[in-house]
């Protein structure tokens, strides 16, 4: 159910790096609690974020919650497609990326949870 070659944070984001910039997004438990996803406020390119910021927003039928960084950086690309069609995050979220954001502290990896881990904390 979680891609492998994913890290998760506790506060249910994912993150996929290639070449030194990571894909973000929210993990399919997080779409699950959420229910319908309405709205979706990204950052815009450019912004330096540090592990743990609020990044955004997600805006759902029951909630809105804010989505934090993974990892320290700066964001290169925003998933523009995601503003006409929030609802794709639950129909795909590990597909379904937010953000990219190009590591600036490429060791804060190795503190995030492998899927296991993260599989054994959302039991």
């Amino acid at each position: 159910m979680y891609p492998a070659d994913c890290k998760y944070t506790k506060d249910h984001e994912w993150i996929k790096v290639e070449g030194g910039v990571g894909r973000v997004g929210i993990t399919d438990f997080a779409q699950k609690q959420l229910g319908d996803v309405v709205y979706l406020d990204l950052p815009q390119v450019g912004r330096a974020l540090k592990q743990g910021d609020a990044f955004g927003t997600v805006e759902s039928v029951k909630a809105v919650s804010e989505l934090y960084s993974p990892v320290s950086g700066e964001v290169v690309a925003v998933n523009t497609a995601l503003a006409d069609h929030p609802e794709t995050v639950n129909k795909d979220p590990h597909g379904s990326w937010l953000v990219e954001i190009r590591l600036s502290a490429p060791a804060e990896m190795d503190g995030l949870l492998a899927v296991a881990d993260y599989s054994d904390l959302v039991k």
